[in-house]
């Protein structure tokens, strides 16, 4: 299972690392390498949608390998494209895939932590993160080596698949339908309640993960606008951010255990504000550094925590886990968005507001969380 959460941070990281030369070797504007990136995302959140209903039949398992290995293959296209009509269509598809890959193993991830009975939900984020990273790093020493594109491609596509391969038979084999059924084997009603659970939840996803894409995308040029600082300093500021968070996710899933996922959902966002709050009012970088730090700290655990709720409600299928997903997925291309619209009108600072407002509603709501 950890091998399919490594296998999409190395897709994903190897694509965002080689973007700058797919649009030198396409041709394209900034401005159209933007549309190209909603295109991406776009086929992910579609491509979530699909899988649903193949999850709740065939089980997170079974749809993650067909999605990881589709996933790996798909890679290629975009980075071997040539004009603007390959990236589109290679886009697409690697989207579809991507999206398909992350919905079926977050699913599966629920099956996994209910036979392993504890919380486990945030040690595969934090592998993801893990696999983001060397993906991040193999990227960059192929670029110096000045391997080609295909090259490239041709490896990393090549590793992905492999890994997916081998951990397809283990996948497979544990690999459930999530259709529900109670004790008699038919198919429960889904209550008034869960039916507005899983809203709420739906709601906090797309708040916590509207929080983290603006982290990820702005932490950075804040440090820069804001206090002046070098793109060298300011990239600091993220890596501040994400370090924090992958450490955060491999702890986080034994304080859930001790105190409960409500609890880290709570207590994580309240740290969150914390640290956004130091953001806002530091006039230095190293303690916007500190700030970003613990913001990343108190959002690390609340994520998984979400999904896992999602996951475990009575009466629910992969129909609904996926939108809920997908709710998570559609803020990580708004938030940033909003963020920039919103800078164009005040300044960067007063838009970073909106993380933190996102984070208190949260912690205000993390009452729908499980234990």
């Amino acid at each position: 299972m950890f091998a399919l959460f490594v296998v999409f941070g190395l897709a994903v990281s190897t694509w965002a690392v080689h973007i700058p030369s797919i649009q030198q070797q396409t041709g394209i504007s900034t401005a159209m390498l933007g549309t190209m990136l909603l295109v991406l995302g776009a086929g992910a959140l579609v491509g979530m949608q699909i899988t649903g209903p193949l999850i709740t039949r065939f089980g997170g398992g079974t749809t993650g390998v067909v999605a990881g290995a589709a996933m790996s293959i798909l890679l290629v296209g975009p980075m071997l494209a040539t004009d603007k009509t390959e990236l589109l269509v290679g886009l697409t598809l690697f989207g579809l895939a991507m999206g398909g890959t992350d919905v079926s193993m977050n699913a599966q991830a629920v099956v996994v932590e209910q036979d392993y009975e504890r919380s486990i939900m945030s040690a595969f984020h934090a592998v993801f993160s893990v696999g983001s990273v060397i993906g991040s790093l193999i990227g960059a020493a192929t670029l110096a080596l000045e391997w080609t594109m295909t090259t490239t491609a041709v490896v990393m596509s090549g590793t992905c698949l492999l890994l997916t391969l081998a951990a397809a038979a283990h996948l497979v084999r544990f690999s459930r339908p999530t259709r529900p059924v109670d004790e008699t084997g038919s198919t429960p009603v889904r209550t008034r309640t869960v039916q507005r659970r899983l809203v709420v939840l739906g709601a906090l996803a797309f708040l916590l993960f509207l929080s983290e894409g603006a982290a990820m995308d702005w932490s950075s040029i804040h440090a820069q606008e804001h206090l002046g600082a070098t793109e060298a300093v300011g990239a600091l500021a993220f890596g501040a951010f994400v370090t924090m968070m992958t450490v955060g996710r491999f702890s986080a899933d034994r304080v859930a255990q001790r105190r409960g996922g409500q609890w880290v959902v709570r207590v994580g966002c309240a740290v969150a504000c914390a640290g956004m709050g130091i953001v806002l009012l530091s006039s230095v970088v190293p303690l916007t550094m500190v700030g970003w730090a613990i913001f990343g700290l108190g959002l690390s655990g609340s994520v998984p925590q979400v999904l896992s709720t999602a996951g475990n409600l009575d009466g629910t299928s992969g129909t609904d886990f996926s939108r809920v997903v997908g709710l998570g997925y559609g803020a990580l291309l708004a938030g940033p968005a909003l963020i920039g619209w919103l800078a164009e009108h005040v300044p960067i600072n007063t838009a970073m507001l909106i993380p933190l407002c996102a984070t208190a509603i949260c912690c205000a709501a993390a009452g729908n969380i499980g234990r």
